[in-house]
């Protein structure tokens, strides 16, 4: 049997051969490297990584996938009904809310997409009614698909636009046929007139327990349909475990984990830390967090239900002593908000996790302003094909500012 480092060598060297050529790439928009092998788009986001974040501490090598297709485990997509009575389904054309067409997509989970496009022959031979956004009126929507790698489990939700849906019986019996390894189907009416995938209303039960588990560092994470997970669950491994190697804990700090979403990283860090909160936003994130952290029997995390740049601020009024904050916005970035009140409360360590490179650029400016003094940095490709990269920065203070 082959030496493990050698496997490993030879499937990163394979992996990095691959090439994306999907034939709708130019009208989809959603793979920006298209057309490229995976180690020239891995090398262009290396370099746009260093250019940006080299100015304030060493950038290391990113780390690459071993599997840049297919990994995408929550896949959604629109539905359109043409003239001749056909239904299409597909990612929305670049810039516009017109359909493109595909039976596949080279990032996303192949059995999400299969349940997808089955859920267009399924409308169009049951004749289901399709949500027309001009309108304003219709049943069919969007689904969402999310997979769990670790378990197998399968989330689905039909999202319509109405207030019943006419033939669901028939729908979803239909589809369950097809499907029977989906674990979970939910319904939810979405009547806005926004980009948001699903609607304000509850989601329903139709069969399964409302949510799947999926496992990353050996913990379990249940995962609601409208929960922040990440979308590629071994590049999510792997920049945990870098982001804790880099973090260097001592064992005994006292951290706050902002943004954190269901969980993941507040749990996963917590064995490396004396005691951790985790804030959130959104409730059925935190909902989930709360049950993730009983199902792992976690006792040194906690988590709060709030704003990120409020619970700073105000924690920032206090004398709580803390010795390390981690974040991890959106694209957008944290606020200036936040890292003023970061630098009130005087952290020795920041871990900053970022899918974007020019807000973390802007970001870390302010940190510095605040006294602080990025270390090292380490780009994780999380996202292949697309213009997305993690990178994780850790910080450290050297002065108290006033």
């Amino acid at each position: 049997m082959k030496p493990q480092k050698e496997t490993d060598k030879s499937r990163l060297l394979n992996a990095l051969n691959v090439r994306n050529s999907c034939p709708v790439a130019k009208k989809c928009g959603g793979c920006s490297f298209a057309g490229k092998t995976y180690f020239e788009q891995s090398a262009a986001k290396e370099k746009r990584v260093k250019k940006l974040i080299s100015p304030f501490c060493e950038v290391l090598p990113i780390h690459h996938s071993e599997e840049p297709l297919y990994y995408r485990n929550k896949v959604h997509s629109a539905f359109k009904r043409l003239r001749n009575g056909r239904v299409i389904c597909g990612p929305y054309e670049s810039g516009s809310h017109r359909i493109v067409e595909t039976d596949t997509c080279f990032i996303e989970n192949k059995k999400a997409t299969a349940i997808i496009r089955d859920c267009a022959e399924i409308a169009e031979r049951l004749k289901i009614s399709i949500y027309n956004e001009v309108k304003g009126e219709g049943d069919l929507r969007r689904v969402l698909v999310r997979t769990a790698d670790a378990t197998g489990e399968i989330m689905v939700v039909l999202i319509i636009g109405s207030t019943y849906f006419k033939k669901k019986k028939a729908f979803t019996d239909e589809l369950l046929r097809l499907h029977p390894e989906i674990t979970t189907l939910l319904i939810n009416i979405n009547k806005r007139h926004d980009s948001m995938i699903l609607g304000s209303d509850e989601v329903k039960k139709v069969t399964g327990s409302g949510y799947i588990t999926d496992i990353i560092l050996g913990k379990k994470f249940r995962v609601s349909a409208d929960s922040f997970m990440q979308s590629n669950h071994e590049q999510a491994q792997i920049l945990y475990s870098e982001a804790i190697r880099l973090a260097e804990f001592n064992g005994d700090e006292v951290c706050i984990d902002t943004y954190c979403g269901t969980g993941s990283t507040t749990l996963s860090f917590a064995g490396f830390v004396g005691h951790i909160t985790g804030v959130e936003i959104k409730e059925a994130a935190y909902l989930d967090a709360l049950k993730n952290k009983k199902i792992n029997k976690v006792e040194n995390a906690e988590f709060v239900l709030g704003d990120a740049t409020a619970y700073m601020e105000k924690l920032a009024k206090t004398e709580a002593k803390i010795d390390c904050v981690i974040l991890d916005p959106t694209r957008a970035g944290t606020t200036m908000k936040f890292i003023k009140a970061c630098g009130k409360l005087a952290p020795s360590k920041i871990v900053y996790i970022s899918c974007c490179p020019e807000t973390l650029a802007r970001d870390l400016e302010g940190f510095v302003a605040q006294g602080y003094k990025a270390q090292i940095a380490k780009p994780v490709d999380m996202f292949p094909w697309t213009d997305k990269v993690e990178t994780i920065v850790i910080l450290s203070k050297l002065y108290v500012t006033e």
